[in-house]
């Protein structure tokens, strides 16, 4: 089921559903899990903390930048869900030692040279 709710971006209100299809967005929305062709599921920005941003539409496609700094043409008729990914920090949490690797369940990485 498809999730209701109203978000105010500049002068006026857009209705803002789980996923939505680039015609309903207004150009500068950060959207992430975003399809390439419609129907093939969410291919693009689906990492933790990533966002994509809309910021054009010319005729049936429309241009997104991705969070690797790419611009990219997709169609316009493809979903995408509105926001950004959880889980920002990530990367950010200092483990300590190399003990703490081993307690999370990664083993030594060992080149055999």
């Amino acid at each position: 089921m498809l999730w209701k709710k109203l978000v105010q971006f500049g002068k006026g209100f857009f209705e803002r559903k789980q996923e939505s299809t680039y015609t309903d967005m207004p150009l500068g929305t950060a959207m992430h899990n975003i399809e390439i062709t419609r129907g093939r599921g969410g291919q693009l920005a689906r990492a933790a903390g990533a966002v994509a941003k809309l910021i054009a539409k010319e005729g049936k496609s429309a241009t997104l930048r991705l969070p690797s700094g790419e611009v990219r043409l997709v169609s316009q008729n493809s979903l995408a869900t509105v926001g950004q990914v959880g889980n920002v920090g990530v990367n950010q949490k200092s483990l300590g030692r190399a003990g703490s690797k081993c307690w999370l369940g990664k083993r030594p990485v060992v080149r055999g040279v």
